[in-house]
């Protein structure tokens, strides 16, 4: 399986704001004094299209998706954590935490990719009755794929259940990699809520945040499973991960250009060593998402569903 695709899927928000029920465990959600609703999501809006141009300008193909205003979703702009697109044509369903996250699927979504020309197989992989047992994976905000070496990682914690990782892994044939990972919050550790803030994974290199493993036995299992797939090791700060830094991806662009794409926040926050050592691998693509990070809580790589299905001839 290829690691890096040409297609996203992304979702245009109309009622975008800082939503109450994500806030209880995702810590790097603020709120914006001074702000009306209407202006979070007039800024987020601005944030979200200038974004979109800057990617298709260098060739990657956008599916941009309008949101509607009702069932209110106001974290409906990250689709990556309900739904996931893979090579062999399936389509993964994943249980969310919030309940008003799980008003974000969408049956017509998948007729706007068939209509693309992506092909859909009959079946898809349904994971969301887990939800009625207060069970949880929020898809690729929770796992992360290595789909050339064939396995996943998971930062367990209440939005990425044990259980449910193993079970996806046995059903899509991934070896997990499972640890916990950890944010300090006013003096205290706690668990991080995906697994994409933390660390990203390109084809020949990945960018993590080791200091949030805070088991020194898991720490270097994850990164000896890194090394031992002969990817670069590209080590983030605490201090970069509250600016979003692990959370980035690879795309593929005009000519099969490799792009790491990024916020700004993000982007500002690397060192010279840093850029040069990812420069070896990938361009690097940011642009500016500071109202979406701070209400959101996300940044520029959950904003973004990655398409790996087929496409007509």
């Amino acid at each position: 399986m290829k690691q890096t695709t040409n297609s996203i899927l992304m979702i245009r928000p109309v009622a975008f704001r800082m939503n109450e029920q994500t806030a209880v465990n995702n810590y790097y959600q603020k709120v914006l004094d001074g702000l009306s609703p209407e202006t979070v999501n007039a800024r987020a809006q601005e944030e979200f299209d200038t974004f979109v141009n800057k990617l298709k300008m260098v060739g990657i193909d956008v599916t941009v998706v309008q949101d509607t205003v009702t069932p209110d979703t106001p974290d409906s702009i990250f689709p990556n954590n309900w739904i996931s697109f893979h090579e062999s044509g399936d389509v993964v369903l994943y249980p969310m935490f919030a309940e008003n996250r799980r008003e974000e699927r969408r049956e017509d979504i998948l007729e706007i990719l068939e209509d693309k020309g992506f092909l859909i197989s009959d079946f898809i992989t349904d994971y969301t009755a887990a939800e009625e047992d207060g069970f949880y994976l929020e898809g690729t905000g929770s796992l992360l794929l290595d789909r050339e070496n064939g396995k996943a990682y998971c930062a367990l914690s209440p939005r990425a259940d044990e259980e449910l990782f193993i079970e996806f892994c046995e059903d899509f044939e991934f070896t997990p990699v499972i640890f916990e990972a950890f944010q300090t919050v006013n003096g205290e550790r706690k668990l991080i809520y995906h697994t994409n803030v933390m660390m990203c994974l390109g084809a020949t290199y990945a960018v993590i945040c080791a200091d949030c493993i805070d088991d020194k036995k898991e720490r270097k299992m994850v990164l000896d499973s890194l090394r031992g797939d002969e990817k670069e090791v590209i080590l983030i700060t605490e201090a970069q991960v509250n600016n979003f830094a692990g959370n980035m991806l690879e795309l593929k662009g005009t000519d099969d250009r490799r792009y790491l794409i990024m916020s700004k926040s993000a982007h500002q926050s690397l060192t010279k060593k840093q850029i040069a050592q990812l420069e070896e691998h990938v361009t690097i693509l940011s642009s500016s998402l500071d109202t979406i990070e701070a209400c959101g809580g996300g940044s520029a790589r959950c904003m973004m569903a990655e398409i790996f299905l087929p496409k007509e001839d």
